[in-house]
């Protein structure tokens, strides 16, 4: 597609089927584990039409070719396999626990080396014989920002690839290829598909090497893509300007109005001016996105409370749905031990703001 069109309409148009006489205006889901002889697919878990829409739809976002995965998970591994055997990996502090769990497991087996360092702190970040950066940006959950092209340059600098997860800003609010990383990757089970019933991933990269040896773990370790999941995901993105433009309104709306809260000793949203990570934000970032984390005082029981007394918010994780959600996220065992016991993270969807104020605000007070 042209390259003049904003993301909101290549959102809506890309991955769609060639225009010609009675053919469909959409793609639709293939059920099918082979395909004749003859040509280049072969067998199911090479590639699917639904996957392709998908892929064609995310590459020209992030300015690069795509590969989607079961799961985020799936992609994520799949990525972390790149690192030879021996390697070093610099990852963050605080990322979501399930990749910063997989690096722990790689390196129990001696597989590889894991430094994790504080990904907003540039200048104390040691990129010595580093073979990956990990870069997460906003972090999940504590929302810090890290400055991704003055970290991609000092580890190319070094020989490292590197990696940005790019779920919770979304390509619509950064391409971290645009910005220096040579491979972004989404848990596409959140913004993406947008309603809480895929799970999926994503890999996107526009070095071409870097495709085909991803691809080929795939291919490989089998963690494709259903073909119905694909195309759920792919009529989910066609709304994402849509519903990240509300749901990012609301999270604006929500973190004015809890950071006077006598309750909150901290709200953690870089579109809020006193934020530490605001400026750099402003700076690589189109808007500040729909995630935020509260903090109340230390007070780890009060906020398990906010969290089951809540009508409208659903007390249950994941993010990216247009259904509001929120969870103390030390309730999980692999949780990292610096996320505050009393840390609670929002999931702000696309309901009107101010019933999820009242709704909020009644939870609070009852804690």
């Amino acid at each position: 597609m042209s390259p003049d069109l904003d993301p909101s309409t290549v959102v809506v148009h890309a991955g769609r089927p060639e225009r010609v006489p009675n053919a469909p205006v959409g793609p639709s889901p293939v059920f099918s584990s082979t395909y004749v002889a003859g040509g280049d697919r072969g067998y199911g878990r090479f590639g699917n039409d639904a996957w392709t829409a998908l892929e064609d739809t995310l590459g020209q976002l992030e300015g690069g070719r795509a590969l989607s995965f079961a799961s985020g998970m799936a992609a994520a591994a799949a990525v972390v396999d790149l690192v030879p055997v021996g390697g070093r990996v610099v990852a963050p502090q605080h990322a979501y626990s399930g990749v910063l769990a997989l690096l722990d497991q790689q390196a129990a087996i001696g597989r590889l080396t894991v430094v994790r360092a504080d990904i907003a702190d540039t200048e104390s970040i040691d990129l010595t014989d580093a073979d990956m950066l990990w870069i997460e940006s906003p972090t999940n959950p504590a929302m810090e920002v890290a400055d991704i092209p003055a970290l991609a340059a000092a580890a190319h600098a070094a020989g490292a690839t590197v990696v940005v997860d790019n779920t919770f800003a979304t390509p619509l609010l950064q391409q971290p290829l645009r910005l220096g990383a040579d491979v972004v990757m989404h848990s596409a089970t959140k913004f993406i598909a947008g309603h809480s019933d895929v799970i999926l991933g994503a890999v996107v990269t526009a070095d071409d090497d870097l495709w085909s040896a991803i691809e080929l773990r795939r291919r490989s370790l089998g963690a494709i893509a259903g073909s119905m999941d694909a195309w759920l995901a792919l009529r989910g993105l066609r709304t994402l300007a849509l519903r990240l433009e509300r749901a990012q309104s609301n999270a604006a709306y929500l973190a004015g109005r809890l950071q006077q809260h006598p309750r909150i000793s901290r709200v953690r949203y870089p579109g809020l001016p006193d934020d530490p990570g605001h400026d750099r934000a402003k700076a690589q970032m189109s808007g500040f996105g729909a995630i935020l984390a509260i903090e109340l005082g230390g007070d780890a029981e009060a906020a398990q409370k906010v969290c089951e007394s809540t009508n409208l918010w659903v007390h249950a994780t994941s993010l990216g749905g247009v259904e509001s959600l929120l969870e103390r996220r030390r309730r999980w065992p692999i949780e990292v031990p610096t996320i505050p016991e009393d840390l609670i993270r929002l999931s702000v969807g696309i309901e009107h703001p101010e019933d999820l104020w009242a709704d909020l605000a009644q939870a609070l007070n009852a804690s």
